[in-house]
């Protein structure tokens, strides 16, 4: 059976997955959702869609079968509850929620509807986490020691456009989130790879001082532009997680990670794959690289990106041969990603199977941020960070 999809949000970041899920040959009919009217129907136009809806509201109402979420980011949590409750399947950017209680009640209603949640999160199929996912898989970083996760996204590399744009007149009380209550581009990579989630943790915040107050007068009674947090692992091991928003960087998402036998370490200068044979180093650069030409939206999201390789395509460490025909040529995004996670949110829903990034590796994903933030607030205490458990077991 082929899937009606609604898509809440034509803003910036959505324009490159529309097109996405009209393509997907498992997908019937593609439903553009927005509360300002005149963005509505100049996207509907834009990407020759016929049905439109006003709200969210209307469209739990209709014979959708699943929620695209592209709204603003501390919106996330309650409209996917939603969704939910009214038997929607739900794809929801990052991140899943900014508080313990919506990530409970998120877990809770994917549990009860029984529905597919699926959170979007990019990380999880950036070229260095594909590849060091199947080195982990045949064994070959012996036991995990130790990772880091690092996204270092400056103020001044796009992010004012997009306050603007998800805060609109009042952008700047909206604007001074904590670093950690968006961490799940640097937690999943180390989870995703791992197996493994955070159990404790212990966080430390950079008290901004900047001329445009951001961090002193906003919604989230936030402080800290910068903050970098010790947790410690269910097997183990530890990691450190460093969420920057004011920073000399041009601005990253990247890991590294050790292990008893072999260890991958990425930086600026590239990424290595590394033993204890001091002459056994391999250069993954070559593998590793988005390639293909830029792809721009034509929105805020261009300006955020222009220069990161986030409009790049897939690498070679990518298994494209499992991506439909039609998504050759499309929009892609985050280092090859975009597709990835459409094909999967797609195929899970036609196949009631629960993806990766599903509801409860979503809250292993955003949780350990949340707390980290409760941590640095009281002066890097050592915080235990709850687990909402595995997904159901299915036939």
């Amino acid at each position: 059976m082929s899937l009606k999809i609604g898509i809440v949000g034509a803003g910036s970041f959505a324009q490159s997955f529309i097109p996405l899920f009209k393509a997907h040959p498992l997908v019937a009919e593609v439903t553009l959702c927005d509360l300002d009217a005149d963005k509505l129907a100049q996207n509907a136009t834009k990407h020759a869609i016929t049905t439109t809806s006003p709200s969210l509201d209307d469209l739990c109402t209709s014979d959708i079968d699943a929620v695209c979420l592209f709204t603003q980011n501390w919106l996330h949590g309650p409209q996917a509850v939603q969704a939910l409750a009214a038997g929607k399947h739900v794809y929801s950017a990052v991140p899943a929620g900014i508080k313990l209680a919506e990530i409970e009640a998120l877990v809770a209603a994917a549990a009860r509807s029984g529905k597919i949640y699926m959170i979007g999160e990019t990380s999880y199929y950036y070229p260095g986490v594909v590849y060091c996912r199947r080195r982990h898989a045949e064994g070959a970083f012996g036991r995990l020691v130790y990772g880091e996760g690092e996204y270092y996204h400056d103020w001044d590399h796009g992010l004012y456009d997009v306050a603007r744009w998800r805060g609109g007149d009042n952008w700047r009380e909206t604007a001074g989130i904590p670093p950690m209550y968006y961490p799940t581009h640097s937690t999943s990579q180390i989870i995703s790879i791992s197996g493994a989630h955070m159990t404790h943790v212990s966080c430390q915040g950079f008290v901004d001082e900047h001329e445009d107050r951001i961090y002193e007068r906003n919604n989230w009674q936030n402080l800290f532009s910068n903050q970098v947090a010790l947790f410690k692992m269910s097997d183990g091991s530890s990691c450190r997680i460093n969420e920057f928003r004011r920073v000399g960087h041009p601005g990253t998402v990247r890991m590294t990670l050790f292990g008893t036998e072999g260890s991958f370490e990425q930086n600026a200068h590239g990424a290595v794959w590394l033993t204890k044979n001091r002459e056994d180093k391999e250069d993954l650069d070559e593998i590793l690289a988005a390639t293909g030409q830029p792809v721009k939206t034509g929105g805020d999201m261009d300006k955020v990106t222009s220069d990161d390789g986030t409009h790049l395509g897939a690498a070679a460490v990518h298994d494209t041969d499992r991506l439909p025909r039609e998504f050759a040529g499309l929009p892609n995004g985050h280092a090859g990603s975009h597709q990835f996670l459409v094909d999967d949110f797609v195929k899970a829903c036609h196949s009631d199977q629960q993806p990766s990034n599903n509801a409860w590796d979503a809250a292993r994903y955003v949780l350990p941020g949340l707390i980290a933030h409760e941590s640095a607030l009281q002066g890097g205490a050592l915080l235990e960070i709850p687990d909402l458990g595995d997904p159901p077991q299915t036939d």
